[in-house]
């Protein structure tokens, strides 16, 4: 391998560089008492963050919804649900992580509402053919008498795309589309009305302070003139990111979208940004989410999935950094969040785990624990030496694996159900984190009560038994966020460098970066002076699975 320099896309703007972390409202901290998390929960620990070294937070949907889906099912985009709190709530939230020098992005749900939504509700009571109707994508049913689905077409969560409405009258009537559950009808972005709304509501949330958003599916907003029939293949991913093609995914009326969502952003001081989740086959697609006049950032999906792989790590790499400079947009990075197994179970699964799958209780290929600590840490000291912007999900900076061993009755995944149990689902990355070892609900709250349980061995990850041991996960990501700081790891440039095909290997700067893939031990030679070693180890043999930021005399 030649030495091959490659550089972040310049620019100041704070999202270039910025370390990002997601904060699962429900489940990450509950100052109420009932079990699931809440707005002032987050607020009592933002000091926690700020001593992490965090510089942005996300939050997963806290917005009026029945909660079918965990929030995204959105009844009331301008309010805040009383499960979480209140506006004054996320006021005061605000004003405390801006007080700390942190800023927030909200989620945002612009590709379907719920079916509580005043909107939905006002559709169901109206005519075909009306005005009301013509905010959703409603359809006349194939067959005799309309009792077949418009399409093919199967949803995200299982089962078909198309619901069937029962009229005013009581007869059955036409079918409305829904990606996702029956519950979250999409809206038509064909439909004025529905952009103007969603302007105003960009605009509710920017006048309160917000620093950004996270656009929820912002790969199918819009679908294919027609509607056409769809075969998916068998073991496509469910967000579509194996998937060419697709007449609901990365269609491209999308990107008219977030070009007038950019003009909106940029009526307000203090570079807002929007950050796109668009799961498309290649990075050169995912590329064009974040062209200079639409979005700012989108997520890192093909490096997300990347396999424990040496050669497809690098090859994901510079790729990333290709594809994403060549639009002048940073490459973002990402190895976890609250819709993927966490990485520090997946990086050692020996089985195939589409995303959105899960694992559970029968799942096949399960991971050997230490392996997947290891690797976690691993893929996390190389993740935040690159150039651009990390998102990190909440609990990774303790390297929680995903809670595997859910009982069947405690499950909330809509996914779940509408496959009758075939698939887990998203509940095994949900549940609420251990604060304190030997607290009710290890710290989550008071009550010990939690909406998923807490597997018993999370108290070895609890925060307050992490903060005491210096080798523990969370002492790791501190020092790691700590050094890509001083050392602006944010921009910049990579140079890659030559360890041999089982290692992934770079400079930046005068910083050396290595990672371990393989089976045997790296050897990175003489004059070498560590900073930072994903585990511990002596010598400067390079152990498996095992990561290292070094200095050379």
């Amino acid at each position: 391998m030649t030495e091959l320099e490659q550089f972040a896309a310049p620019g100041s703007e704070w999202w270039r560089s910025a370390v990002i972390y997601q904060i699962y409202p429900r489940s990450f901290a509950d100052a109420s008492g009932d079990g699931i998390g809440d707005l002032p929960g987050i607020t009592s620990r933002l000091d926690d963050l700020k001593t992490l070294g965090i510089d942005a937070i996300w939050l997963s949907p806290f917005m009026t919804s029945p909660q079918k889906d965990a929030g995204y099912d959105v009844a009331d985009y301008r309010d805040v649900d009383p499960i979480f709190g209140t506006l004054a709530d996320f006021d005061e939230m605000l004003a405390q992580a801006h007080a700390r020098g942190i800023r927030v992005i909200v989620d945002l749900v612009p590709n379907h509402s719920s079916d509580q939504h005043e909107w939905f509700q006002q559709a169901l009571a109206a005519a075909p053919g009306s005005p009301e109707r013509a905010r959703y994508i409603f359809r006349d049913g194939k067959g005799e008498n309309g009792e077949l689905p418009p399409n093919n077409w199967q949803s995200v969560f299982g089962g078909g795309m198309w619901e069937r409405v029962t009229e005013a009258d009581g007869t059955p009537g036409q079918w409305y589309l829904h990606i996702f559950d029956a519950t979250q009808p999409d809206f038509d972005w064909t439909n004025p009305e529905v952009q103007e709304e969603f302007r105003s509501i960009l605009r509710f949330w920017l006048d309160r302070g917000v620093d950004g958003f996270r656009v929820d599916v912002a790969h199918g907003m819009v679908k294919a003139d027609g509607l056409h029939d769809y075969h998916a293949p068998t073991d496509a991913d469910s967000m579509g990111g194996g998937e060419q093609n697709v007449p609901y995914w990365g269609q491209d009326g999308v990107h008219d979208i977030y070009r007038d969502w950019h003009t909106v952003l940029a009526e307000y001081d203090g570079d807002r940004a929007l950050c796109g989740e668009a799961w498309m086959p290649t990075l050169k697609q995912t590329a064009l989410w974040v062209r200079p006049d639409e979005m700012h950032q989108t997520f890192n999906f093909p490096y997300l999935m990347t396999p424990w792989d040496a050669t497809q790590l690098r090859e994901v790499i510079r790729e990333s950094l290709d594809e994403f400079g060549a639009v002048g947009a940073p490459s973002t990075w990402v190895l976890s969040n609250h819709d993927v197994v966490r990485h520090f179970s997946r990086l050692a699964l020996t089985a195939d785990n589409p995303q959105g799958e899960g694992i559970g209780p029968l799942s096949k290929g399960k991971p050997n624990t230490a392996v997947g600590q290891a690797r976690g840490r691993a893929a996390s000291t190389v993740m935040l030496a690159l150039p651009g912007s990390t998102y990190l999900y909440q609990g990774e900076e303790l390297g929680l694996p995903e809670a595997m061993e859910l009982p069947d009755d405690v499950r909330q995944d809509p996914t779940w159900f509408r496959t009758n149990g075939e698939r887990y689902g998203r509940d095994g990355c949900r549940v609420p984190l251990p604060w304190q070892a030997d607290a009710p609900a290890f710290g989550f709250n008071e009550s010990g009560a939690s909406w998923l349980p807490q597997p018993a061995e999370w108290a070895t990850y609890a925060r307050d038994v992490e903060q005491a041991d210096p080798d523990s996960t969370l002492a790791l990501y501190t020092q790691l966020l700590r050094l890509r700081r001083e050392h602006n790891l944010g921009t910049g440039s990579l140079v890659w460098e030559d360890l041999g095909a089982d290692a992934v290997a770079f400079r930046r700067g005068g910083l050396h970066v290595a990672a371990n893939l393989g089976a045997e031990p790296v050897e990175l030679g003489e004059g070498v002076t560590f900073l930072v070693q994903s585990q511990p180890f002596e010598g400067t043999a390079l152990p498996v699975d095992t990561a290292a930021w070094y200095v050379k005399a």
